[in-house]
């Protein structure tokens, strides 16, 4: 018997619903500095929806601010695999690149971040 197409549309929208749910409470943690818990809220968020880039990049972010790189650049090569037209993923591993000390692929990432933009003003500036 193949899978309800409402019943699967309907599994998807509560897990939107609960990583949506861990995210906020991710910001909220983030604001008042607790990035560490911020980082287990992203994660849960992620974890409901592992293409929830917007958690993705605050999970990256969170990692930054607690100066794990590694993890940091895992998490933005994640969201460049998802969506490769990612702008602030590139700019993202761009930085923490730089960060590390890995100058040709800090440039690598930058000049796609740039190519990106300029691509996305032109879709602009033609339609």
């Amino acid at each position: 018997m193949p899978d309800d197409p409402a019943s699967s549309a309907t599994a998807r929208q509560l897990a939107r619903q609960l990583a949506e749910g861990h995210y906020y409470a991710a910001l909220d943690l983030v604001l008042g500095g607790h990035h560490e818990q911020a980082v287990e809220e992203y994660r849960q968020a992620v974890s409901a929806d592992p293409k929830f880039t917007d958690a993705l990049h605050g999970l990256s972010r969170a990692l930054q601010d607690l100066n794990r790189l590694d993890e940091a650049i895992v998490v933005a090569r994640q969201i460049s695999a998802i969506d490769p037209d990612d702008i602030l993923a590139h700019t993202s591993l761009s930085i923490l690149y730089q960060k590390k000390g890995m100058v040709p692929e800090a440039e690598a990432e930058g000049n796609k971040a740039r190519v990106l933009g300029w691509k996305q003003q032109l879709k602009k500036g033609s339609g």
